[in-house]
């Protein structure tokens, strides 16, 4: 089993950039396929990137593609989601999620295990 924690979120102006982080217990790492979801008020929780074990491979919504850039360091047990060119309609609560295996691009929540308790990103326009 994987805890996961996030970390990062704030304040920033539209067109501005932040980063978020999850970080992971356990030893086995490298073993779970990540993704970040998001939850702005009053809407359902959406797909935003994923990532596989190995970092080698990504998968983006088509919102956030070629703005957010999603990176893994398994040493450290973190993945991290750059998030640049921001827009106030990526406001939201950014969960960060896992599942064991070798398939990341899964775009729904019920395909993953694991979720951290999110973190807030607020958009200024």
């Amino acid at each position: 089993q994987v805890q996961l924690v996030e970390s990062g979120g704030g304040l920033v102006q539209a067109g501005g950039s932040l980063s978020v982080s999850c970080t992971a217990s356990g030893r086995t790492f490298d073993s779970y396929s990540i993704a970040w979801f998001r939850q702005a008020p009053g809407k359902e929780r959406e797909f935003v990137t994923s990532i596989s074990r190995n970092g080698g491979s990504t998968y983006y919504a088509d919102s956030v593609k070629g703005r957010f850039t999603i990176s893994r360091d398994n040493a450290k047990n973190t993945v991290d989601l750059q998030m640049n060119s921001l827009k106030p309609e990526d406001t939201a609560v950014y969960y960060c999620a896992a599942r064991v295996g070798s398939i990341y691009f899964y775009a729904t929540t019920d395909q993953w295990n694991y979720w951290g308790q999110g973190t807030q990103v607020t958009v200024s326009s």
